[in-house]
């Protein structure tokens, strides 16, 4: 009979909700477009993933990856054979496995554009199963809108928001406006709608905090 290697128990802090306060900040555009998030830190990376694009509101067109003590997180393409720079299974690790306190990531998005958020841990609270929190996900506040898909980065889009400012009647105006959407305005953040987002993401089942 083949003997089996047990497998690795999770230790209590790691399996109890511990409510992270998340402040999530774009990289390399004025002003700041930032939301802060709270989420149960038992939620696994490729779920923080979703919330994040919900929060931000991107479309999730695109790969994505989290760089955190030099080490990658994704989606691992099976036919990728760069050791060198091998990207771990997002889906195999936890929040509160990987960041604590003060500590610091990188979330990337679309590698054509490179959009880059900076994920700071700004607190942590001990709470239980029956106080809100417990498998749960929200954005509690934030500013700006999120860049349109594929403008092509910080620079071109920063390039865009001066085109609207400075000159906002002119042609390279209107066309910004066409390719962005008629109803985009750069300095509104919808809450609400971002929590819905997440809302449905939890309530039909597409991710789950704490499995």
């Amino acid at each position: 009979m083949l003997a089996t290697t047990p497998k690795k128990k999770q230790s209590k802090r790691q399996s109890s909700p511990r409510l992270y306060t998340l402040y999530v900040e774009m990289l390399e555009i004025k002003p700041v477009i930032w939301r802060r998030l709270y989420i149960d830190g038992r939620a696994r990376l490729d779920v923080l993933h979703h919330v994040l694009q919900a929060a931000m509101g991107w479309s999730d067109a695109h790969l994505h990856q989290f760089e955190m003590n030099k080490k990658r997180y994704g989606v691992p393409d099976p036919d990728d054979s760069d050791l060198e720079w091998k990207l771990l299974d997002e889906s195999q690790f936890r929040l509160n496995q990987l960041l604590d306190v003060g500590n610091v990531c990188v979330y990337i998005y679309d590698f054509g554009d490179s959009w880059k958020h900076r994920i700071t841990v700004e607190a942590i609270e001990d709470i239980d199963d029956s106080n809100d929190g417990a498998g749960d996900a929200w954005v509690e506040s934030g500013a700006h809108a999120c860049p349109p898909e594929d403008t092509g980065g910080a620079g071109a889009y920063q390039e865009m928001l001066a085109i609207l400012e400075n000159e906002p009647y002119g042609h390279e105006a209107n066309e910004a406006r066409e390719w962005a959407g008629l109803d985009f305005d750069p300095e509104r953040f919808d809450r609400q709608a971002a929590n819905a987002a997440i809302s449905r993401l939890l309530w039909n089942g597409w991710i789950k905090i704490g499995a």
